[in-house]
């Protein structure tokens, strides 16, 4: 009888259900990757096909071999490739004449050796994507899947029967999970190695195992993310149903590309995808130890309805960590009813504390310890239980986890996590609470985290189930900006002028300041009379995008003689710091009353597109450092609001200590507008609005200074 799989129709059931497996390369030499991968496969207990593939041998491993797949009796639905780089290739094409759907090439020596294995990676995926096939790999350890079951891979083992899948862009970490996990009899429903990702991507898994019958939560390991704007929609479709927890290594800003604009310089190599994973509803590990401690959470508790956490502990010092990390996590320790802590009161030593977190004492034994807990478990104030205990002489460790079990049984919608401090004397009550469906860990902080990562999905479902405001705009001519854009490609600059850049903003309904450029001292005072004094005046060069930094800005400026001389010693001030900057002229700004000083930005990130980032803004951006970010694709009104919620300027903008509001909904307004105008270039590479002025609340804000740059 075949697989489980067989009849749930996933995209990629043809590599982890097929009918007909065929190993190419398959060999007779123990410790040769070919024998490996066919050992596997038998097994596994696999239940279909098997045509072990090489032209030298008659048999394998007890099986008929055949010389080429045109030879083997029946249709193939997948093909495992283990054969020199240089023979992939016809093998592919063999392949695909022969009506193969689905490959696994484990070969490696393709671009992670350079150059010349790029463009075989790039041959071999033509190769693949001209008859119709999927690929996973090349250079990857295989797949397995537990409910088919297979294991089409030349690691060392096979997973216990669970409900996990794992993808890992790793094949070494892949195979150190496995040996970790048999050893700590921890089931898996899926194993992938993703290997290179010509093809077949982290995306591709996601959306596979969030739509079979049996995992019930996803775990990656990856470097980076192929296609970002697919990892989003699918990441925040199957996190409305599956939990999606990712490791994600190269976090350091060693990576982060050098930027002129202030966006681009405080968003570093792992900002974007802090903030994709966030916005689309996937929970970041920070370990490899909180990416299976999250795991074994999802697959054992159920979500809390709220975040209100209560600690019951025999040991002061635990309970206190444990308090600590509730609020380092973003949870709140409960509030007690009155009628607990009365019960509580009644039933425990004066010595106890009934407040949360309870203390027991170390004198207490299992009934005591259970008398607090069936309390804390049935108080309507308290979402989740973090049950701690250490290992005084007077407990006993396995009738307090027999007591857990039972506790948590009549309470089946609360989290219930525990952490039993003291090695190999609690090791055996450890085990009876995981047997039981109860998480326990070696120390409090891994109990806290994994509720926190219970709670931060529950937090992204209702989200996503809020009614969300799509993010549109109106009074926009997109013509008017495209005519400024292109003014500066003719002019052969990647750095629009002050006058276009407020061109630009103008076509997308921001406010901006009035002004003008003036190409010599006597239109600087034309403007300068049209716009009314005072007014400022700012060099205009491409080259110069912190004009203060080169004597480049003269304010309130109240005079015709005044701005003459101002224009005369700005461009003698630029000339003498920067001889080579081209100087377009002078733009004469009116100054304008001052207002909350707020910076609106955007970097384009390579994977994900533009990120939007907003704060407080003027001199203070980069020294205060208050901003936050999102990206624009998929943005709504509402994660706009929460953008500004998580600055410290939201407090200034809502009004602080007797300051009237400012206007809120205009500064929303705006970054809707920035949002907009970069999804409908993507040639814009980074943009600065800064400083914005927001005024008090009704009388909206001005954009003073703007920098645009394209990409080359």
């Amino acid at each position: 009888m075949l697989m489980a799989q067989a009849d749930q129709p996933t995209p990629l059931k043809g590599l982890f259900a097929p009918s007909a497996v065929a190993i190419v390369g398959a060999s007779r030499k123990e410790g040769k990757i070919g024998y490996s991968i066919l050992r596997n496969v038998i097994d596994s207990g696999y239940g279909g096909e098997l045509y072990p593939i090489n032209p030298n041998e008659d048999e394998i491993l007890g099986r008929r071999c055949y010389a080429s797949l045109a030879d083997c009796p029946g249709p193939v639905d997948l093909a495992v490739i283990a054969v020199p780089a240089a023979a992939v290739a016809a093998v592919a094409e063999e392949c695909g004449c022969q009506g193969v759907k689905s490959l696994v090439v484990i070969t490696a020596g393709y671009k992670e050796i350079g150059r010349e294995g790029l463009a075989r990676e790039k041959e071999l995926l033509a190769t693949v994507r001209r008859h119709g096939m999927r690929m996973l790999g090349p250079n990857c350890l295989g797949l397995m899947d537990t409910h088919t079951p297979l294991n089409a891979s030349f690691a060392a083992g096979f997973p216990l029967k669970g409900d996990i899948a794992f993808l890992s862009q790793s094949g070494a970490v892949c195979a150190a999970i496995l040996d970790w996990s048999l050893s700590v009899g921890l089931g898996f429903s899926k194993f992938v190695s993703l290997g290179n990702k010509a093809d077949l991507t982290e995306t591709d898994f996601i959306r596979d195992a969030a739509l079979d019958t049996y995992s019930k939560v996803i775990l990656c390991y990856i470097e980076d993310v192929v296609d970002g704007e697919a990892f989003l929609e699918t990441a925040r479709q199957v996190g409305a149903r599956t939990p999606v927890v990712i490791l994600k290594s190269g976090s350091s800003q060693a990576g982060a590309r050098a930027a002129s604009s202030h966006t681009g310089a405080l968003a570093g190599s792992d900002l974007a995808y802090e903030v994709a994973f966030s916005q689309a509803g996937v929970l970041r590990a920070r370990t490899m130890e909180e990416l299976f401690d999250l795991a074994i959470a999802f697959t054992t508790q159920p979500l809390p309805v709220g975040d209100r956490v209560g600690i019951v502990t025999n040991s002061g010092g635990p309970g206190i960590i444990a308090t600590d990390a509730v609020e380092a996590r973003g949870l709140k320790m409960a509030e007690l009813a009155r009628e607990t802590v009365e019960a509580l009161r009644q039933g425990l030593p004066p010595t106890a504390s009934f407040y949360n977190p309870v203390d027991v004492i170390g004198d207490a034994d299992d009934r005591r310890y259970d008398f607090a807990l069936s309390h804390v478990l049935a108080d309507p104030g308290v979402d989740s239980v973090v049950c701690l205990l250490t290992r005084p002489a007077v407990i006993n460790p396995a009738l307090v986890a027999r007591a857990i079990v039972a506790r948590r049984r009549e309470h089946p919608a609360k989290p219930v996590v525990a952490a039993f401090l003291g090695g190999e004397n609690v090791a055996e009550a450890s085990r009876e609470l995981v047997a039981a469906g109860v998480p326990c860990f070696s120390f409090p902080e891994r109990a806290v985290t994994a509720l926190s990562g219970l709670a931060r999905y529950r937090g992204f479902r209702e989200r996503d189930r809020e009614a969300h405001h799509p993010l549109t705009v109106k009074g926009v001519d997109r013509g008017r900006a495209a005519a400024a854009l292109d003014r500066a490609r003719e002019d052969r600059r990647v750095v629009l002028l002050a006058d276009e850049t407020m061109e630009v903003m103008r076509a997308y309904g921001v406010a901006v300041v009035p002004s003008g450029l003036a190409r010599g001292p006597e239109e600087a005072v034309v403007l300068a009379k049209q716009l009314g004094y005072p007014v400022a005046l700012k060099v205009a060069s491409p080259q110069i995008l912190h004009k203060t930094d080169f004597g480049g800005v003269r304010l309130g400026i109240k005079s015709p003689k005044e701005t003459m001389q101002a224009f005369f010693e700005i461009v003698e001030d630029t000339q003498r710091h920067l001889p080579r900057a081209s100087i377009y002229g002078v733009e004469v700004q009116k100054m304008m009353p001052p207002g909350t000083e707020l910076i609106v930005g955007m970097s384009r990130d390579v994977h994900f597109g533009p990120l939007l980032m907003f704060g407080l803004g003027g001199i203070y951006v980069n020294l205060f450092r208050d901003v936050s970010f999102r990206l624009a694709r998929g943005l709504t009104w509402g994660e706009i609001e929460a953008m500004l919620a998580d600055t410290k300027a939201f407090a200034l903008l809502k009004g602080y200590r007797g300051k009237r509001p400012a206007d809120v909904d205009a500064v929303i307004d705006t970054l809707g507008r920035v949002a907009a105008l970069v999804l409908d270039f993507p040639e814009i590479a980074e943009l600065d609005v800064n400083p914005l002025f927001a005024y008090e609340r009704g009388e909206g804000v001005c954009a003073l200074d703007v920098k645009i740059t394209l990409s080359e």
